[in-house]
């Protein structure tokens, strides 16, 4: 655990109480700070309690001369609005910083290897632990995905730390400094967080921030906001840039293209390799996890052998294209994380012969971006609120049947795609739509799918 000492007999505040602000707040009060803790609900601030924390409103008592508070990332910093605890904070002089911040100020040894993006970010980070753990490198993953980094073990100097950052994340560390970073994209998302796309472009590029010749910086030239700020590291930064693309050769980079990939990321040792039959890295937003994984496996070391070997028993991450089972012609696939119309599409373009199973609460624009690829559905299992909606956009385009929940989906849409006789047809929970009309989250809603399909690929043993 990453015990912290640095704030020992000093008064730390921690607001918010999810799994990275209880596990800050136990180690800062195991390193002998003087912690005091809050969450609005009151069920997280009686665990807190039982882990010997104080808890106290700061909003009821005075500020009790904190130096700092550590913020969950899920509470506004600056837009829309500064929440009122950081406005109290500021008043008493103490810094605002969150848990990735104490990490950093606590660890002694250890390479840093940083991701962040728009999207991809938790595959290309499990992908990148996968490659080192595989190979016997010490290696230990957290952050955004999984263990709180303050949760992570002590590493030595040969280990490796595997951060997923979220822009929040990166907005509460000013110290941030990764040997290692990764920007995969920007699309528009949370700018109510950072006021405009500018302001969210602006925090994601800190992955990048106080990097020396030493360091590497690894980004995804596809995307025109990363590809500008490729430009500009190019020009004003110090540290090695390894460009990756899905679209094109890149002279000192890694491109994956048709399945195919290419590193040239250390000149005249480059090496090929045809990842088009792996089924955890189908499609091109998985190549481009896997181009910056490659690159950073390179950098830390790991031969082409070893990244071969990696790529091949990788398995991927549940809820996102996950490979359930197989029933003679029959394959299930959980994208339970598919909660909008963008994610489902990346599904959608993975596959033919598709026996979709979609809805839920339906977000903005509902389906009608995925009209392209609708030839490639087969027949449609709605469920949900949306599935009038739903149904309303396929109708004349694709077969669709309304269910009365997710079970029925899976059994009609199984049975549908064994009597089709089609090679390799796909049941696939792509849903589009958020989970929380029928379930308390996307993993849940996941889970019943695998339970549902794995129940109908036993019945036939």
């Amino acid at each position: 655990m990453m015990q912290s000492h640095a704030y020992q007999n000093k008064n730390i505040a921690v607001f918010g109480l999810g799994k990275s602000g209880l596990a800050t707040a136990r180690q800062l009060h195991l390193g002998e700070a003087h912690v005091f803790v809050w969450d609005d609900d009151e069920a997280r601030r009686k665990a807190a309690l039982e882990a010997g924390l104080t808890v106290q409103d700061p909003f009821q008592k005075s500020w009790p001369g904190a130096e700092a508070l550590i913020l969950s990332p899920g509470v506004p910093l600056t837009h829309p609005a500064p929440h009122p605890v950081v406005e109290l904070a500021k008043k008493a002089g103490a810094s605002v910083i969150g848990d990735v911040e104490i990490f950093l100020q606590e660890k002694e040894a250890g390479r840093v290897i940083g991701i962040t993006g728009t999207n991809g970010k938790s595959t290309t980070s499990a992908l990148i632990h996968h490659l080192l753990s595989e190979a016997g490198k010490s290696s230990a993953l957290g952050g955004n995905i999984g263990t709180p980094v303050m949760d992570l073990p002590e590493l030595d100097e040969d280990g490796n730390y595997v951060l997923e950052l979220s822009s929040y994340q990166l907005d509460l560390t000013p110290s941030w400094h990764a040997n290692i970073a990764v920007l995969l994209n920007i699309t528009p998302d949370h700018l109510d967080r950072h006021g405009d796309m500018a302001g969210y472009a602006a925090v994601k590029r800190r992955i990048f921030q106080r990097q020396t010749e030493d360091d590497v910086a690894i980004i995804n030239i596809d995307d025109p906001l990363c590809e500008h700020i490729a430009t500009c590291l190019a020009i004003h930064g110090e540290g090695k840039i390894i460009p990756v693309s899905t679209t094109t050769p890149v002279d000192g980079g890694v491109a994956v293209i048709d399945g195919r990939l290419e590193d040239q990321s250390f000149g005249d040792q480059s090496w090929t390799m045809d990842i088009s039959k792996i089924g955890s890295l189908r499609g091109r937003h998985n190549w481009q996890n896997a181009a910056a994984a490659v690159a950073a496996a390179r950098s830390a070391g790991l031969t082409p052998d070893e990244i071969r070997a990696g790529l091949i028993s990788f398995g991927g991450l549940s809820h996102r294209m996950e490979e359930i089972g197989r029933r003679d012609n029959v394959l299930f696939i959980n994208d339970s994380k598919a909660t909008n119309a963008e994610a489902a599409e990346k599904a959608l373009t993975s596959f033919d012969n598709i026996f979709w199973i979609a809805g839920g609460r339906e977000k903005a624009g509902g389906i009608t971006a995925l009209a392209p690829h609708f030839d490639r559905i087969c027949e449609a299992f709605l469920i949900g609120e949306a599935v009038d909606s739903f149904a309303a956009t396929l109708k004349g385009k694709v077969p669709t049947h309304k269910c009365k929940d997710l079970e029925e989906a899976v059994r009609q849409a199984a049975e549908a795609a064994l009597r089709s006789g089609k090679k390799d047809a796909i049941v696939l929970l792509s849903p589009a739509a958020a989970s929380f009309d029928q379930f308390t989250s996307f993993e849940v809603r996941g889970d019943v799918f695998r339970a549902a399909a794995t129940r109908w690929i036993e019945e036939a043993s």
